[in-house]
C-alpha cells in the first residue's frame, strides 16, 4: 500500500460497535527521526489504485469466518501447509499505560503532509495524539480533523500517523499478522503493509523495491478487504492482488490481517483463511519479481486522496484504528 514516485503521472494505505476513548492528549516529545524525504521517493497511495489494467488479473472470494482470540498463541501454522508450526520472531503487543507513544525500540514515524503521491489530505505526525496506547493492549491510531502544520510548512486540515520498522526490525520470508479494527467512513484508508529495505533510498527506489499490501480497506466499503503488490512493472501503481468480502462489516470488530511470503509464492489472508496466491506465473513473461529480499512493516490511516477519495460530512472524527498486535512467523 504503498505509494507513488513523482515520476509516475498515475502516483503512485468510530468503529462500529466499539467505543474508544481518545488518547490522551499530550504535547510531542522528542520522538524518533523524521523519515519524510523532500523529494517523496515514496509515496503512499496511487491513482486508479485497483482500477486494473487489461492483462492483470484481479480476482474475488469469499472468506470463511472464524476470527482467533484475543491475544493468543505463539507458534502460527503455515497457510500453504497446515500443521507446520513456525517459530515467533518479532512481535509487539502494545501493552503499556494509557497515552503514551508505541515503543521506539520497535517503531519510527514517517511524518509531514505533502500527499504521500496519493494528494492525501492528512499530516502525519508522531505525536501521542495520533498515535498511542490505550492502556487495554492496543495500539490506537488516531485520525482527526483539525488545522495543523507541521515540520514541512505545509498546512492540513487531517492529522493522522503512519508507523514503520525500518530501522528497528527487517525480515525475509515467513508470515506476517496484525489484529487490528479499522474504522468506516469516506474518505478513510486503514492499511497494513510491508516495503523493501531500501524503499527510502531516494528517487527511483519505488517501485525496484517492491511492496506487499497485507490489507487495505477503504472505510466506504468496509466489507471489502484488499491485498496487493507491487513491483517494477508498467502496471506498478495499480499493482496486482485481489480482495475478498466480509459478510459483516470489518469496522465492526477485530481481524486478522495476514500475509504468507515465500521466495516465489506471496498469499495473502483474512482471519487465517487463504483468499489469493501470487506467483511469477501470475505476472506478464519476463517481469521481475522483487520479493527476495528484506522488508519492513508499515502501518496508517490515511484521510483522503485519490483512492478513498475525500471525507464526506457523515465521516465520523476523531477516527480511530486499533491494532492489538503484530506478529511475524518463520
Amino acid at each position: 500500500m504503498l505509494r507513488r514516485l513523482a515520476t509516475w503521472t498515475l502516483c503512485a494505505s468510530v468503529l462500529a460497535g466499539l467505543i474508544v476513548a481518545d488518547p490522551i492528549d499530550a504535547q510531542s516529545a522528542s520522538g524518533p527521526t523524521q523519515r519524510h524525504r523532500a523529494t517523496r521517493a515514496i509515496t503512499h497511495h496511487h491513482a486508479g489504485r485497483h482500477h486494473k489494467r487489461s492483462g492483470v488479473p484481479t480476482r474475488t472470494t469469499k472468506r470463511a469466518s472464524g476470527e482467533p482470540q484475543r491475544k493468543s498463541a505463539a507458534v502460527a501454522p503455515s497457510a500453504s501447509s497446515p500443521g507446520t508450526p513456525r517459530h515467533l520472531i518479532w512481535a509487539d503487543e502494545f501493552e503499556g499505560p494509557a497515552g503514551t507513544s508505541p515503543s521506539p525500540e520497535n517503531w519510527s514515524f514517517d511524518t509531514g503532509g505533502k500527499g504521500w503521491g496519493n494528494n492525501e489530505l492528512e499530516s502525519y505526525t508522531d505525536r501521542p495524539q495520533n498515535a498511542s496506547l490505550d492502556g487495554k493492549g492496543d495500539l490506537v491510531i488516531t485520525a482527526r480533523a483539525e488545522s495543523y502544520t507541521g515540520a514541512d510548512g505545509i498546512p492540513r486540515s487531517y492529522t493522522s500517523a503512519r508507523l514503520q520498522t525500518l530501522h528497528t526490525f527487517q525480515f525475509q520470508y515467513g508470515l506476517a499478522e496484525a489484529r487490528i479494527q479499522v474504522p468506516a467512513g469516506k474518505g478513510l484508508l486503514p492499511a497494513f503493509w510491508m516495503l523493501g529495505a531500501e524503499a527510502y533510498n531516494g528517487p527511483g527506489s519505488w517501485p525496484m523495491c517492491g511492496e506487499i499490501d497485507a490489507m487495505e480497506i477503504l472505510g466506504s466499503k468496509p466489507k471489502l478487504d484488499h491485498g496487493t503488490l507491487h513491483g517494477p512493472w508498467p502496471f506498478a501503481p495499480n499493482g496486482i492482488g485481489s480482495k475478498t468480502e466480509s459478510p459483516t462489516p470489518l469496522s465492526a470488530g477485530f481481524h486478522v490481517y495476514g500475509v504468507e511470503w515465500a521466495p516465489e509464492r506471496i498469499t495473502f489472508l483474512l482471519d487465517g483463511v487463504a483468499y489469493e496466491t501470487i506467483t511469477p506465473s501470475d505476472l506478464p513473461p519476463g517481469a521481475a519479481w522483487p520479493f527476495q529480499h528484506p522488508y519492513f512493516l508499515l502501518l496508517n490511516l490515511a484521510v483522503g486522496g485519490v483512492w478513498p477519495g475525500s471525507p464526506e460530512a457523515s465521516t465520523h472524527f476523531p477516527a480511530h484504528m486499533l491494532v492489538d498486535w503484530v506478529r511475524v512467523w518463520q
